[in-house]
């Protein structure tokens, strides 16, 4: 790319986000109650989101292959302890990568 196709590059990830940030704003204006089904997106989309990473991240585990699916079994452990102990959804993310990065490099 040219440094001109680079600048109009970046000028419209600018304006999109700019965009997309905005139009929330204005189809949801401060002095008018926000919509039901509104709420509800806020409410049920993260737990969908999480449930589908969830998915994604153990597509390829295999309890067949030499290490029987240990250290993502063994993460989804800390996660879910971490998770009922703190109530904290950085920490747990947190904690289950730093576990799962840790078994996987040095002992699986």
């Amino acid at each position: 790319m040219t440094i001109l196709q680079q600048c109009i590059t970046i000028a419209i990830i600018i304006a999109a986000t700019v965009f997309t940030r905005a139009v929330a704003f204005v189809a949801f204006p401060a002095d008018k109650p926000t919509p039901k089904y509104i709420q509800y997106l806020g409410k049920a989309l993260p737990g969908a989101a999480f449930g589908m990473l969830v998915i994604y991240c153990l597509k390829d585990c295999s309890l067949f292959s030499a290490t029987h699916a240990l250290p993502e079994l063994l993460s989804i452990g800390v996660i879910c302890l971490l998770h009922f102990w703190k109530k904290n959804m950085f920490l747990s993310i947190v904690g289950g990568t730093a576990v799962y990065m840790v078994l996987v490099n040095f002992f699986f």
